[in-house]
């Protein structure tokens, strides 16, 4: 297996450091805009037992033909996107012109219905990928999307709680939750998103996705539903809210369910500071002049907010994904249970030198391509993670090192 990743920012990192540790790829080529970074997450995983197989690129991940290029000059098998959605298509596009499998750990972005935004859905996230199902098919080519923490795992443990634990699924609800907390030199506690803020802003000020079985896919207004849920590890209760992803459009297309839907424990604060972008037009892609200079005024809000790269040894706490599946168990009787993983921030630091968000997030594509590599997940067309079986995805992650990824995940019934 020869890969490629695209963006070696903070998740772009994380995975070429844990892939160092893995024996299944014989090459893989760090791709970005800013080579130097590129040049960085090679070192990295050269110094964490990478040497010999990873090498530095720069790439323009806005031009298909770009990664095209890439990817036939290093003879590349399979391309993981590792960059904001906003390129998704053109790196889908240039994958599948140089005859490599796909992977992305977010799809393709949403247009919010033009004239009923909070009730009915527009164009959907992933939308434009799976018109081109046929296609992918065709070629005998496999794009696997969603393929990150949330989108997931959390869509692996769909598969399972379906297969293995559940006869009949009243709600597939993902939540997301931590008690991460960031601070300044003077240990002062600062607003430092753990992620991508325009991932963040596009996902959380747009109209929030919800599935139920009778009705199909339909919005909601931002920030909606707040429920309060209790996270495991000592993280505690979490006011979590309704917030678009990706799950809701994957989930329901091989998982039998009732309602499937997203919630992300933001907090007061985090909520406040989204309303008053959203309020001065700051959440906004569209460039504005300023100065006689085109800029994106999102583009600002991410370039004036720390690097999510970079504030790991600022940080204390854990994250937490998961799902919460209802229903009818196995045995016939009423079932609750909450499928998820933990990641503590200190420990991936100390063992990865990769925050905990962005480390959680780049296992699971690491994981995915091994499975890839040994042909125990195979297929073509687009398919998200629950189209194949859990067993072997979650086995491989929790499995003790070497064999394994020795990442545990935990069930615990409600």
């Amino acid at each position: 297996m020869r890969v490629l990743v695209v963006g070696a920012g903070g998740v772009g990192d994380a995975v070429a450091r844990i892939a160092a540790r893995r024996g299944f790829f014989d090459l893989m080529v760090m791709a970005d805009y800013d080579l130097a970074r590129a040049e960085a997450a090679v070192a990295a995983a050269e110094a964490g037992g990478g040497a010999g197989r990873f090498v530095a690129a720069r790439v323009d991940a806005s031009d298909p033909a770009s990664v095209t290029a890439l990817a036939l000059e290093h003879r590349v098998t399979h391309v993981l996107n590792a960059v904001d959605p906003r390129f998704v298509m053109s790196i889908f596009n240039g994958a599948f012109d140089a005859g490599a499998d796909y992977l992305d750990m977010a799809m393709s972005l949403s247009r919010p219905h033009p004239e009923k935004p909070y009730t009915e859905v527009g164009v959907k996230l992933g939308d434009e990928q799976f018109a081109q199902a046929g296609r992918w098919e065709a070629a005998g080519r496999l794009a696997l999307v969603g393929i990150g923490v949330e989108p997931g795992l959390s869509d692996v443990f769909a598969r399972y709680a379906a297969d293995h634990l559940f006869s009949e699924i009243e709600e597939l609800g993902t939540r997301d939750g931590a008690n991460l907390v960031v601070r300044d030199d003077n240990g002062t506690e600062i607003f430092a998103p753990s992620f991508s803020i325009w991932t963040t802003i596009e996902e959380c000020l747009n109209p929030p996705v919800i599935f139920e079985r009778d009705r199909g896919w339909f919005t909601t207004e931002p920030f909606s539903e707040p429920e309060v849920f209790d996270f495991p590890a000592g993280i505690g209760p979490v006011e979590c809210v309704n917030v678009e992803h990706e799950e809701v459009l994957l989930m329901p297309r091989w998982v039998e369910a009732g309602r499937v839907t997203f919630k992300y424990g933001l907090g007061d604060e985090f909520i406040g500071v989204l309303k008053v972008l959203h309020a001065l037009g700051l959440d906004a892609t569209t460039p504005v002049r300023v100065k006689g200079v085109e800029v994106s005024p999102r583009d600002v809000v991410a370039a004036v907010l720390p690097d999510p790269a970079t504030i790991g040894p600022r940080m204390t706490g854990k994250t937490c994904a998961g799902l919460y599946v209802t229903g009818t168990g196995k045995d016939g009787r009423p079932r609750r249970t909450y499928l998820y993983h933990v990641v503590d921030n200190e420990w991936s630091m100390a063992e990865f030198g990769a925050q905990c968000v962005v480390w959680q997030t780049a296992i699971n594509p690491v994981v995915a391509l091994e499975l890839l590599a040994s042909g125990e997940w195979s297929g073509t067309g687009i398919r998200g993670p629950e189209a194949f079986d859990a067993v072997p995805f979650l086995d491989l992650l929790a499995g003790a090192e070497p064999a394994g990824f020795g990442s545990a995940w935990g069930l615990e019934d409600r």
